[in-house]
């Protein structure tokens, strides 16, 4: 009778559904990295109203604006430093509510020079963000799920920039003020950053929604990455610097095309392309949205490959470069295109096709060892940085040269080559 009894349990036992919480725990991430982008671009939204009120110079605004990237690319690398001693958990609470204190901070600003270090202040405690989002990816997610969770995350930013400018304009509206606009985004950040500390976890295994099925689906049969990030062979080489560096050029590279159009963009289509502000304002927030959206599909549509059994190192570098020759080709030939209208709605898919470089974000977790994925995301994240301080100056730079944004193109046209270069020079076929 009791073997009975335990044949009919059995069965139940082995049909455990497993729990989602991973899922959500990447919702939570994505969150965030809305909100981030809603933070960082809430200064380029006021400014015309703030310039006016301090009375700040052209430069003085550039100066400001620019600020923002000093102390997040300086402070990439010591934050995937912390990441890696102190688990992402603990950085991602810490830097969010943070940020949001400075983004609070800036309401009470008192003028262009006070602003420019509370600006440098957030952007050093936005640093930590990626990084320990590339974390979660290796610790919460199994091999065949990291590009989703890699692209959900970086999603967060086209979106965050197609309504961060909505949704800051719409406060400075209902309030009247621009600095209760930031006030109030400063207060919405601190309570993301409760939200990170109450729900995330380092290790799966800590967090009590997560059942044994779960588990087992993260970790398919291998020792937990939290276990082995907190030690690991020493003698285990920490990541292929060959592939480090290539990827970095790659990043790097991408994020000036994104950077680019995400601060001259605007000016491209006032100027070439003759909208107005409100045009402005709507085509923005298709271009941007289109990002999102390709940024999501890349990443349903990179595991669904690799469910189906193509390589994972393929599939990413294969997508990456179709990214790239896209983003090249629409660069290369937009001046020929006469309509706005086409114009916008060619930036719209190339937009989609670009986001497909978030692929990007599942790369660390491919090549570094548990112990140094927060540092190679940081890395990588820092060369981005890089592009997106220079980009700004490069274009105004050939602008003040030429006077035609055509030049401007065929530069961003160039990035998309080195791009594509850096991305197939990365070697995945070693992987962690």
């Amino acid at each position: 009778m009791q073997t009975q009894i335990e044949a009919r349990a059995a069965p139940a036992v082995h049909a455990e559904q497993a729990t989602s919480v991973r899922w959500r725990i990447f919702g939570v991430v994505f969150l965030i990295t809305l909100v981030n982008l809603v933070d960082r671009i809430s200064l380029s939204i006021a400014m015309p109203t703030i310039a006016k009120e301090f009375a700040l110079s052209p430069a003085m605004q550039g100066l400001v604006l620019s600020s923002f990237f000093w102390s997040y690319a300086l402070l990439q690398i010591p934050g995937g430093w912390l990441i890696d001693r102190f688990g992402p958990r603990r950085v991602v609470a810490a830097a969010t509510v943070l940020w949001g204190l400075f983004q609070t901070l800036l309401g009470f600003a008192s003028g262009g020079l006070s602003m420019l270090f509370l600006r440098v202040g957030l952007g050093g405690a936005e640093a930590p963000l990626f990084p320990a989002g590339s974390k979660l990816n290796a610790l919460w997610l199994s091999r065949h799920e990291r590009a989703r969770g890699a692209v959900l995350m970086d999603a967060g930013s086209p979106l965050g920039a197609a309504i961060g400018g909505l949704a800051i304009s719409n406060l400075i509206l209902i309030f009247g003020s621009w600095r209760m606009a930031f006030i109030a985004a400063g207060l919405a950040t601190i309570a993301c950053g409760w939200l990170a500390w109450r729900y995330l976890r380092d290790d799966p295994a800590k967090h009590p929604g997560v059942n044994a099925a779960e588990l087992d689906h993260i970790r398919g049969g291998a020792p937990s990455l939290a276990s082995a990030s907190a030690g690991g062979d020493i003698d285990e080489p920490a990541f292929p610097v060959r592939s480090a560096v290539a990827m970095c050029v790659g990043r790097m590279s991408w994020a000036m095309i994104f950077f680019g159009l995400l601060t001259w963009g605007p000016s491209y289509l006032t100027q070439a392309r003759g909208l107005s502000l409100q045009q402005i304002g709507t085509s923005t927030f298709f271009i941007f949205l289109s990002g999102a959206l390709g940024s999501l599909a890349g990443g349903f549509l990179c595991d669904a490959l690799c469910n189906h059994g193509f390589s994972r190192g393929k599939v990413v570098k294969g997508m990456i470069t179709v990214s790239g020759l896209t983003t090249l080709a629409v660069f290369w030939t937009l001046p020929s295109i006469t309509s706005a209208v086409m114009a916008v709605a060619v930036l719209c898919g190339a937009a989609f096709v670009l986001m497909w470089g978030s692929l990007y974000w599942s790369l660390p977790s491919l090549l570094a060892s548990p112990r140094r994925v927060g540092l190679l995301g940081a890395c990588m994240n820092c060369a981005g940085s890089i592009g997106g301080i220079s980009i700004p100056l490069i274009t105004g730079f050939i602008l003040q040269r030429t006077g035609s944004f055509d030049v401007v193109l065929q530069f961003y046209s160039a990035c998309a080559l080195v791009y594509i270069v850096g991305s197939i020079a990365i070697d995945l076929r070693r992987t962690h």
